[in-house]
């Protein structure tokens, strides 16, 4: 069973192509357009994971990040950035429990595996 990715992109062209790969190989979406809505989202669904842009208007990735934390500090969380992940706030930000920061553009392999690594359910024998 597939459980909920959150992505968080204010270009709704790019967040309709991940949205539509993504739900092609079963997995179930939740989008917002900037990062305040992002966090109500993720307080209303709880998603296995959130793949979110950094640079949004109303409020960033980053800040959305760390409200995000601040509701569950398990929370699995992607920013994707047009800047270096060497950036401060980048490094930052994965010693506060990012997953990861990647560099745009996110490809559709990447895509798959993220959501393929954090959101199906681990069968242990």
């Amino acid at each position: 069973m597939n459980s909920i990715i959150l992505l968080v992109e204010d270009d709704v062209d790019l967040i309709s192509i991940y949205k539509e790969i993504l739900e092609l190989h079963g997995y179930e979406l939740q989008t917002a357009n900037n990062g305040q809505e992002a966090v109500e989202k993720f307080k209303d669904t709880n998603p296995s994971l959130v793949i979110m842009d950094g640079d949004m208007p109303i409020l960033d990735g980053y800040e959305a990040f760390k409200q995000i934390k601040e509701i569950d500090k398990n929370a699995k969380v992607v920013i994707v950035t047009g800047y270096s992940q060497l950036e401060p706030k980048n490094q930052q930000a994965v010693k506060e429990g990012l997953i990861k920061v990647i560099s745009k553009p996110l490809g559709v392999d990447e895509l798959l595996s993220l959501a393929k690594q954090y959101t199906e359910a681990k069968i242990s024998t």
